[in-house]
C-alpha cells in the first residue's frame, strides 16, 4: 500500500514546480527591475527544491520526513514572501527563515542519507 502523505509531498513537489514556470514567466514578460529579480529567484527556489522533493520521495526515515517537510516549509516561506512582495507590497521578513529551514532541511536529509541505507 502506497504511503499516502509520502504522495502528498511529492504532488505538493510537483506542484512547486509547475507554479515555478508559471512565476519564471511572468519575471520574464510581465515584470519588470527589482520585481523580475525577485520572482525568477523565488521561481529558481520553488524549481529546485521541488525537485529536491521529488528525489528523496524514496526516503521514509522519520528524520527525512523531518528534512523534507523542512524544505517543503522553507521554499514555501521563501519563495512565497518573494513573490508577496512583489504582488502585495509586503516585506521580505518570512524570507530569512525560509532560508534558514531549506539549509536544516538539507543537513538533516544529509543525516538521513548517512544514518541509514
Amino acid at each position: 500500500m502506497k504511503n499516502q502523505g509520502a504522495g502528498l509531498l511529492s504532488a505538493g513537489a510537483a506542484m512547486l514546480c509547475a507554479l515555478s514556470v508559471a512565476l519564471a514567466a511572468y519575471a520574464s514578460h510581465g515584470a519588470e527591475g527589482e520585481s523580475a529579480h525577485r520572482l525568477g529567484m523565488a521561481a529558481a527556489f520553488a524549481f529546485a527544491h521541488g525537485l529536491g522533493l521529488i528525489a528523496s520521495s524514496a526516503r521514509r526515515s522519520r528524520l527525512a520526513l523531518v528534512g523534507k517537510l523542512a524544505l517543503l516549509l522553507g521554499v514555501l516561506l521563501f519563495s512565497g514572501s518573494l513573490v508577496a512582495a512583489v504582488f502585495l507590497q509586503v516585506p521580505t521578513t518570512l524570507a530569512p527563515a525560509g532560508g534558514m529551514l531549506l539549509m536544516a532541511g538539507w543537513a538533516i536529509l544529509a543525516i538521513d542519507f548517512l544514518t541509514t541505507t
